[in-house]
């Protein structure tokens, strides 16, 4: 009996030191995923955070820590970030190791948590436009709202902070200096006014303070694919792609073949939608709209009236604003790169218009012209100074005859009678013009 009980008990004792190690890699299994929020706030990071979410969800992640250093960027974009990140049901932590302005800020305000480095920054919201000034009126008005939405989608968070990071007009003397200025808050200032949860030297002490140091950290980076596409979609790059391709197809029209000019534009027309299809902004019905406007603008050229080339024109530039998420930005982005093809145009019509055919296939080069020995009408120019006589009378126009020839005539303006000898004294194509001879009398 005693056996038995001492061989349960060392069966008890073996199952258990097998099974601890197996106990404690199961409490280091949950996983943290990393994710940099770096640069530009675009639709291309907006493609990438989203995949990342997705694959965090689907790999049962504990956490998501978004580590961001931006500058800011696009207003619609960090919307959709901010509600990717608002409708997760992730623990999201937002770790501001350098700076998060403007839409960097309106991101982190949706984290559940934020922590940031003792020289991190955030603030600094204010909208502007294309053109560098403060957005109008009623857009400035609109994101004041939003940055005060975000601090009230989490406790603790006082929503006139965020609305003075947008509007310059409220006054926290505290914070800053003095009305006029956006609101941007260092380290300890964001932890006093309950926008950080903390301020951490480094990545693993975050893991610390959130209890998060025994988990598995996954760092997602972006693919190269994703990388090409958040160049290709970045606010600078859509407009250089535009003009370039723009570009391209003028110098094409103007030189024989396909060649360098043509590949180029058809290049930069392939990268502008493979980036924007990668970043999920364009869907393929664009690439079918754009690929109607080609058929059509080709077709065109075999049949009559212009509709099918206008209708083609319409349908390119409507696949092109169609593909960029922002309708306004994109057609501003179409009127820069018209603009510019328009000045190339004229450019290469007034310093190399000589050289270079436009349309070559379509419109005739050719010119009958006197110097290059092409005429109206047969210059008779051996009949000056011959001799003959009139068959009719010249009133002042008539008619000669020259060794049996009948020939029309004018004379210099006097009336000459039928029978007169005259002379030839001038030939301009069919104009010949005649005077009355010394030899005068009338022929018998």
């Amino acid at each position: 009996m005693h056996k038995m009980i001492g061989r349960v008990l060392l069966f008890i004792l073996f199952v258990s030191v097998l099974a601890f190690p197996l106990l404690e890699t199961g409490a280091a299994a949950s996983k943290v995923y990393k994710v940099p929020v770096e640069n530009v706030v675009e639709k291309g990071l907006y493609a990438f955070l989203q995949r990342s979410f997705t694959e965090a969800e689907a790999a049962g992640a504990e956490a998501i820590i978004l580590e961001i250093n931006t500058p800011g960027g696009f207003t619609d974009a960090a919307d959709q970030i901010a509600r990717l990140i608002n409708e997760s049901d992730l623990r999201v932590i937002a770790y501001i190791n350098s700076k998060a302005i403007s839409a960097g800020a309106f991101i982190a305000l949706y984290a559940d948590e934020i922590y940031m480095s003792p020289t991190a920054t955030m603030g600094a919201s204010q909208v502007i436009d294309s053109e560098g000034n403060a957005a109008d009126a009623k857009a400035h008005s609109l994101w004041v709202a939003e940055m005060k939405t975000a601090a009230e989608s989490k406790k603790d968070r006082e929503p006139k902070y965020a609305e003075a990071m947008a509007e310059p007009d409220i006054d926290l003397p505290a914070y800053r200096a003095g009305v006029g200025k956006l609101l941007t808050l260092k380290a300890d200032e964001a932890k006093e006014v309950g926008y950080s949860q903390g301020t951490v030297g480094s990545f693993n002490e975050l893991l610390k303070v959130t209890g998060l140091e025994n988990a598995e950290i996954i760092s997602t980076n972006e693919t190269f694919t994703e990388s090409i596409a958040r160049f290709i979609t970045h606010p600078v790059v859509v407009p250089i792609l535009l003009s370039i391709a723009g570009l391209g197809f003028v110098l094409e029209m103007y030189s024989p073949g396909f060649g360098v000019a043509g590949t180029m534009a058809a290049s930069s027309l392939a990268l502008f939608f493979y980036g924007h299809l990668v970043a999920g902004l364009a869907g393929y019905e664009t690439i079918i709209l754009f690929l109607i406007g080609v058929v059509l603008i080709v077709a065109e050229f075999f049949l009559p009236h212009g509709i099918a080339g206008v209708i083609g024109t319409l349908a390119i530039i409507g696949s092109i604003i169609m593909a960029g998420g922002n309708p306004m930005y994109m057609a501003i982005s179409v009127l820069i790169a018209v603009a510019i093809a328009v000045i190339g145009m004229v450019i290469i019509m007034k310093f190399f218009g000589k050289k270079l055919h436009l349309l070559n296939k379509v419109v005739l080069m050719d010119t009958t012209d006197t110097e290059s020995g092409y005429v109206s009408n047969v210059n008779r120019v051996e009949l000056l100074g011959r001799i003959a006589k009139t068959s009719t009378a010249l009133r002042p126009s008539g008619a000669i005859e020259l060794d049996g020839e009948r020939i029309d005539v004018v004379s210099e303006g006097s009336y000459i009678a039928k029978g007169i000898h005259v002379i030839i004294v001038k030939v301009e194509g069919s104009r010949i013009v005649v005077r009355e001879s010394v030899e005068k009398g009338e022929i018998k």
